[in-house]
């Protein structure tokens, strides 16, 4: 069952923890949107290889764009991804410190994005531009980090528990469902 204190952290510092990436995210949104511009225009860093280029991105991941209705669906997409990570970390266990990290490095990655659909048509502000010549990686931001950093660690720690479930089974021992 859910614990007052998932993750052996009291929800405060990991609620901080969101705050902080939406913060940061937020705020180096808010100097490439001012320095920046004009827009598509390469600002070298580490010469080709890392750039600043401020883009705005109305789909989702590399692009993905769903029609007329992507901004809409896209942050229904993101308010129900919030009230499953919220769910996650509900039911993690006292010792799942890293399992919470990851699940409040995705939320404050994807709060950090919905806010830029919410706040102005024109897309999620992406402004660091990495790779080689015209082999690039799609433009991304701080929030994307904080997403993608949280998901592979997520995918990792939820692949550990499926393992131990499944030794636990077979050692004939009923497995914990929240010792995550």
């Amino acid at each position: 069952m859910g614990r007052s204190d998932p993750g052996g952290f009291a929800t405060a510092p990991v609620l901080g923890m969101v705050g902080a990436i939406v913060l940061v995210d937020a705020f180096t949104k808010l100097l490439a949107v001012d320095r920046l511009v004009p827009v598509h225009l390469p600002h070298p860093v580490f010469g080709e290889w890392v750039r600043l280029t401020l883009v705005y991105n109305r789909g989702a991941a590399f692009g993905l764009h769903l029609g007329p209705y992507s901004r809409w669906l896209f942050v229904v997409l993101t308010v129900v991804a919030l009230a499953v990570l919220w769910s996650l970390y509900r039911t993690s266990a006292p010792d799942a410190r890293v399992k919470v990290l990851a699940l409040a490095s995705v939320a404050g990655g994807a709060i950090g994005n919905v806010v830029d659909r919410l706040r102005w048509s024109r897309g999620v502000v992406d402004f660091l531009d990495v790779g080689v010549g015209e082999y690039r990686w799609p433009t991304f931001n701080v929030a994307d980090i904080a997403v993608s950093l949280g998901a592979c660690t997520l995918a990792i720690v939820l692949w550990r528990e499926d393992a131990e479930i499944a030794r636990t089974r077979a050692s004939g021992d009923t497995p914990d469902a929240t010792s995550s």
